[in-house]
């Protein structure tokens, strides 16, 4: 039996939508939202009916009848820290999602609007491994300051489904499997998975580890403390230097990385260094997880959009290489990912969680 499935995955200024028969895309579009129209509503969760609408105006213009659909699939949002695994949408995380309870993020309204639109056809919604995925050990929470235990946001969708497909091209379970997977893009976060369960990992929004594209990664923290009480700058300013204004932002103004490879390749010594010195942090960051995984590696995985850019895989590889070999996997197939974990439980594979 195949299954129709409808992925819906917000983004701050657009919306990207597929439809999918099992693995296979049938149908897909970024629908694009102007500042304007994104303007009107004073928080996320007011874009819903707007968001909504959108969506399904789209998908009668190209003759795809709802109604045919087996779920809707919503990218998860800002939620409590869970467990990975494919969700069922219910009304506590619709609660949490609509209250912002760990923060506004234009991801939330991928729970609301699935929900939406799988309630009008009498079917289910489901999310997959949101942000907010957290297998940590113990001790990878303690940060040395108690009041500050380490927190775990990262790229989850991505991570599990590379590791995943990594297994099943050789042959493997990935509960049996531990590897340590990069994800580079706008943010960037290296996972420790050990037997299913990525049990360590940088907070990739808040700041943790290598800097990125715009990211500022782990910074001097009595300097940013003395930062923070000159008077020069507000909390929102800080805040955006460490998420938005950091890394190849604050160093070059852009956050393109294909923009800075280009540079550095034709031989400008500031993009280079800035290029470079991004991926000497990963590759320290690899090592690390290395070492929470006792150098019992099967491999390192590169993913993510830069992963693309064979400079910095080069040279990451050269650094790392002697941990384990390296794969790369460019890109970050969300909405394919999206698919797989619902597919998994629609088939049986697995059972969906309860979100409490």
């Amino acid at each position: 039996m195949s299954y129709k499935l409808l992925i819906i995955n917000p983004g701050s200024t657009s919306t990207k939508i597929s439809v999918f028969e099992d693995e296979k895309e049938i149908f897909g579009e970024t629908l694009r939202h102007s500042s304007e129209e994104i303007g009107k509503f004073k928080h996320i969760s007011d874009q819903q009916n707007f968001r909504t609408e959108v969506i399904l105006k789209i998908l009668k213009d190209n003759n795809i009848d709802i109604k045919e659909l087996d779920a809707v699939v919503g990218r998860g949002g800002l939620l409590k820290p869970i467990l990975s695994g494919t969700y069922k949408v219910n009304d506590t995380m619709l609660k949490d999602l609509k209250e912002s309870v760990q923060g506004e993020h234009a991801s939330n309204l991928g729970a609301i609007i699935a929900n939406e639109i799988a309630n009008s056809i009498g079917k289910s919604a489901f999310i997959v491994d949101p942000v907010v995925v957290d297998e940590l050990e113990e001790i990878a929470r303690l940060s040395g300051v108690p009041e500050l235990p380490r927190k775990s946001i990262f790229h989850a969708l991505n991570q599990k489904a590379v590791a995943k497909r990594y297994a099943k091209e050789n042959s493997k379970n990935y509960e049996d499997i531990n590897v340590i997977v990069a994800h580079m893009g706008g943010g960037v976060s290296v996972g420790a998975h050990r037997n299913g369960k990525i049990v360590d990992v940088n907070n990739a929004l808040d700041g943790e580890g290598a800097f990125s594209p715009e990211r500022s990664g782990g910074v001097p923290s009595g300097d940013l403390a003395r930062m923070c009480f000159s008077g020069k700058y507000t909390l929102e300013e800080i805040l955006k230097k460490i998420t938005g204004k950091g890394g190849f932002v604050a160093y070059l103004d852009t956050n393109d990385a294909r923009v800075v490879e280009n540079a550095a390749l034709e031989g400008d010594p500031k993009a280079k260094l800035i290029h470079d010195a991004m991926g000497y942090q990963v590759s320290k960051d690899i090592g690390a997880a290395a070492a929470v995984l006792n150098g019992q590696v099967d491999a390192i995985i590169l993913t993510g959009g830069m992963a693309y850019g064979k400079p910095m895989v080069n040279l990451i590889s050269e650094k790392v290489s002697f941990i384990a070999p390296i794969v790369v996997y460019p890109g970050e197939d969300e909405m394919l990912a999206l698919a797989q974990g619902v597919i998994r439980v629609l088939k049986g594979e697995e059972e969906s969680k309860e979100y409490k």
